[in-house]
């Protein structure tokens, strides 16, 4: 008689429902970056080529994030699978405020 182990898996609504609180919050993140670079854009010095690089990484870098966080998370346990999201989010969190910071005191971005 063998006793083997089934192991459960999260149901599809409850991984839909955690990424999609997730998302609100690394859509949040896409579109400050999206806002910061047409300010930027638009501005009176416009911006230069490595301007135009750094203002578009926080618009890609929340969005692979996401991907990365769902993709190793997205098997495991509702728990497990929030924080994962959660830590991916500060992450971006904390390049967003890297690339803000960096855009205040680097004149090189400008004038381009």
């Amino acid at each position: 008689m063998s006793t083997g182990t089934v192991a459960r898996r999260t149901p599809t609504w409850i991984v839909v429902a955690i990424a999609a609180a997730a998302g609100l919050f690394y859509a949040y993140i896409v579109w400050s970056s999206v806002d910061l670079l047409i300010r930027q854009a638009t501005g009176a010095l416009g911006l230069s080529g490595l301007g135009w690089f750094v203002h578009l990484l926080p618009v890609v870098f929340p969005m692979v994030a996401f991907g990365v966080a769902f993709a190793l998370g997205s098997r495991r346990p509702p728990g497990p699978f929030a924080l994962i999201l959660l830590t991916g989010l500060a992450l971006s969190a904390a390049f967003w405020l890297n690339i803000v910071s960096y855009a205040v005191t680097s004149y090189g971005l400008y004038g381009g």
